[in-house]
């Protein structure tokens, strides 16, 4: 019997990583096409996009290949090749687990003019709402991520606030009954926005060449 279940338990784990091996590049793809959709979405008028890495100089390069590792930045342009923003991925923890989000960035104004929920497992009817409200959505459609003189950081960072009471063009409206949601959303901007804004102003020319 012992021989038997160590059999079975032997056939099925090696029928799961079959599984996995075999189904792998299906989820890559689907993955891929949800992440390219999400750039349109959170770069509203854009009409084509180029990916860009950070190099370990600070400089950003277009990527060519499939490099898991980099750092990448989704610029969208206009059909007349003009720079609208670049689309950047951030995640952090929620209130059930990890929140990975896209979200899109204008240099020009600097503001955050989109935002899109990549990844989610919080609270169905609660805490989910951060990816389907459209009030709180709205936040991102014109959200200040302003820079301080030399581009060093954000003049003022993200403020999650109680629901109508957002009186800044920094703060976030958050939603009613998903405090905890609204605020790690707030908090992992906080913790991109940094990092991400500064690469993207200090290679402006190169963004608007598109390559």
């Amino acid at each position: 019997m012992l021989r038997t279940l160590i059999g079975v338990a032997a056939v099925a784990g090696t029928l799961i990583v079959v599984v996995f091996q075999l189904t792998l590049p299906t989820i890559k793809a689907n993955k891929a096409e949800a992440l390219r959709r999400a750039v349109f979405d959170v770069l509203p008028g854009a009409r084509k996009v180029v990916t860009f890495k950070l190099e370990e100089d600070g400089s950003l390069a277009p990527l060519t290949g499939d490099d898991e590792r980099a750092v990448k930045y989704y610029a969208g342009y206009t059909e007349d090749h003009q720079l609208i923003g670049v689309a950047i991925e951030a995640q952090g923890q929620g209130y059930q687990d990890v929140i990975k989000v896209l979200y899109g960035y204008a240099p020009a104004e600097q503001h955050i003019i989109g935002m899109k929920v990549l990844e989610s497992k919080e609270t169905p009817g609660l805490g989910d709402k951060i990816g389907k409200d459209r009030v709180f959505l709205a936040n991102f459609d014109k959200l200040e991520a302003r820079l301080t003189e030399g581009d060093a950081t954000l003049q003022h960072a993200f403020e999650v606030v109680k629901h109508g009471a957002k009186k800044n063009p920094w703060q976030i409206d958050g939603i009613t009954g998903a405090t905890i949601s609204s605020k790690a959303v707030g908090k992992l901007l906080n913790a991109s926005a940094p990092r991400h804004l500064p690469p993207v102003q200090k290679n402006m020319s190169r963004l608007k060449e598109g390559k």
